[in-house]
């Protein structure tokens, strides 16, 4: 039940009505006529910007449109009342029945409150996290991965078939980087005296890698040269450190649907079936790329590359896809594997990057602009630094990684749902503090503990109307004297709760999860003010001692509140608290 569309599609219906009257004219387009909270609680329950949108073509003064409209939707039994203001907003007052049978619509509805087909089944690819598989996720993975899986949450709440994918980059040097190291550990394992050169990887978590790379082959590779062992070294590296990316992932609650490696695209004509495809269109060529602008490095000198013509598709400059060496560029097999998603038949694709690719996003968009004929959009979202800290003081790094704080360092100090919700707490594109303290402090200061206190609460409730001996099962609450919630402060929580629908579409549909956790903590101000209401006018409590129907009335507020948390926390992939210790 979303109350916005209903109420839209009121207003559309009245200015159908002033068209067939003759005091419109009929060839106007209502695709930018809105419904939407007003700027201003005071000023309505709804507005609507019909008449400002509809005044020039229509060749008419907003506020006559306005005022004839105002008459027609007075006559809903749903409209109270409704009001010109300005130049010609039209600003609505709702029955309060509309805000009462809303409660009774999540009730029934629970788990699915808010739940649209905007998203009418289209396939949408969601990569995020695509960590290098050379050691366990730090703690900018960590957003980026909690980011992404929330989004495809999202997406798939409001309508779309959403794939989660994680494309390991298992096809460049730092795989032959890795092995090196995972042998050094090796012969460690084997009590040997190592160093660790530049540009390997020092961490403590390659030591099991070793030593479980003795127990399989003995000693076989023991001062063996690298072309004996490298292969086979590099292979049991990487799907050793797949798997702990992956329970990684899993203590975070992280689910992927498909894997897909870059290794694959090697050596199996794929790389150059995507770029034949760019050639076909008149896309690639043999230049001289000219030197960066502003700066010209002294070992720069004009080599001949294969280039994209990236600038044909938005982008500044066109790109190499292949070295004067006749090597591939990183560029090269990217431009394959989303060739792989397009021909996959996806409707629409999403990359999560770390911001320090921020000047990757405009080439990947032209590559998929040009490969599918401008058919498939791709969004890229870049997730921004996350700074920690602990007793006000930046926090240290890990031991175990040996150069950056890993996803279990933060998961194993507060846990996953506190991890996931915080990391939400801003959008993915703005720098975020990450306070080990103030995460777990309980208080107003502290949104996770708001929200899952809020829902706690909601549980206590029901808990004493079971003491109580008053039923408060869903059927029963969805069924209870609704009109019994007639005061301010139970309406004005009905009404946050309409926003639910209206507010998931709208995070869908610019990809924004972070909007649901801050109407998540706006939701349960509004629970918590209308509870602390309730310590001064008895009457606004829950639970009316010796009056069951207005209880009943009551708790279905609560646990419509409650049931629309819980939808919320799903999609940000939190657990909702039944009780706070």
């Amino acid at each position: 039940m979303n109350l916005f569309t209903d109420i839209r599609a009121l207003v559309i219906s009245a200015l159908e009505t002033m068209q067939s009257e003759g005091s419109l004219p009929g060839d106007l387009d209502f695709k930018n006529v809105a419904v939407e909270p007003p700027r201003d609680a005071a000023h309505g329950d709804m507005a609507t910007n019909a008449a400002m949108v509809l005044a020039k073509p229509a060749k008419m003064k907003p506020r006559d449109i306005a005022e004839a409209l105002a008459g027609k939707l007075a006559e809903d039994v749903r409209v109270t009342s409704a009001e010109v203001a300005g130049p010609g907003f039209l600003n609505l007052h709702l029955a309060p029945t509309l805000w009462q049978g809303l409660v009774k619509s999540a009730i029934e509805s629970g788990a699915d409150f808010g739940r649209s087909d905007m998203g009418q089944g289209l396939k949408v690819n969601v990569e995020y996290v695509s960590a290098n598989p050379t050691g366990p996720l730090h703690v900018g993975h960590t957003r980026g991965a909690v980011f992404g899986d929330a989004l495809a949450s999202l997406l798939d709440f409001v309508g779309f078939n959403v794939t989660r994918e994680y494309y390991i980059n298992d096809g460049g040097a730092q795989v032959d980087v890795l092995a090196r190291s995972v042998y050094l550990r090796y012969l460690e394992a084997h009590g040997q005296e190592v160093a660790f050169e530049d540009g390997t990887y020092p961490g403590d978590y390659l030591v099991p890698v070793g030593e479980a790379l003795k127990d399989k082959v003995g000693d076989a590779y023991v001062n063996q040269p690298e072309g004996v062992w490298l292969v086979e070294v590099r292979d049991y590296a990487t799907e050793a450190m797949m798997d702990l990316i992956r329970a990684d992932l899993k203590a975070l609650g992280v689910e992927m649907d498909l894997f897909y490696s870059e290794k694959s695209l090697y050596g199996t004509g794929r790389i150059e079936a995507a770029l034949e495809t760019l050639e076909s269109k008149g896309l690639i060529y043999e230049g001289v790329l000219e030197p960066p602008k502003g700066k010209k490095p002294e070992d720069w000198e004009p080599r001949q590359q294969t280039l994209f013509k990236s600038t044909e598709h938005g982008d500044d400059v066109d790109r190499p896809v292949k070295k004067s060496d006749g090597a591939w560029t990183y560029f090269a097999p990217d431009i394959a594997y989303h060739y792989d998603k397009v021909s996959r038949g996806f409707d629409a694709l999403i990359d999560v990057f770390g911001a320090d690719h921020g000047g990757y996003v405009k080439r990947m968009k032209a590559a998929v602009s040009a490969l599918s004929d401008g058919r498939v959009p791709l969004d890229i979202k870049l997730t921004q630094l996350v700074k920690l800290y602990k007793n006000g003081e930046p926090f240290k790094m890990s031991k175990r990684a040996g150069t950056f704080i890993t996803l279990r360092d933060v998961v194993d100090q507060v846990g996953a749902d506190v991890t996931r919700f915080h990391m939400l707490t801003r959008k993915n594109d703005a720098p975020l503090d990450f306070d080990f303290d103030k995460v777990l402090e309980q208080s107003k200061d502290n949104p996770v503990f708001y929200v899952q206190y809020a829902h706690a609460r909601v549980c206590s409730v029901l808990r004493k109307a079971a003491e109580a001996g008053i039923a408060a099962d869903d059927a029963t609450l969805a069924a209870a004297d609704l009109a019994k919630l007639d005061h301010e402060a139970e309406i004005t929580v009905a009404k946050k709760l309409a926003e639910w629908p209206r507010l998931v579409e709208i995070a869908g549909r610019t990809n924004e999860p972070h909007r649901v956790a801050f109407y998540l903590y706006e939701l349960a101000s509004e629970l918590h003010g209308l509870w602390n209401k309730g310590n001064e006018e008895t009457s606004l409590r829950f639970i009316q001692e010796g009056d069951p129907a207005t209880s009943q009335a009551k708790i279905a507020l609560a646990r419509a509140v409650a049931v629309v948390i819980s939808a919320g926390l799903g999609i940000l992939g939190v657990t909702p608290a039944q009780e706070m210790r």
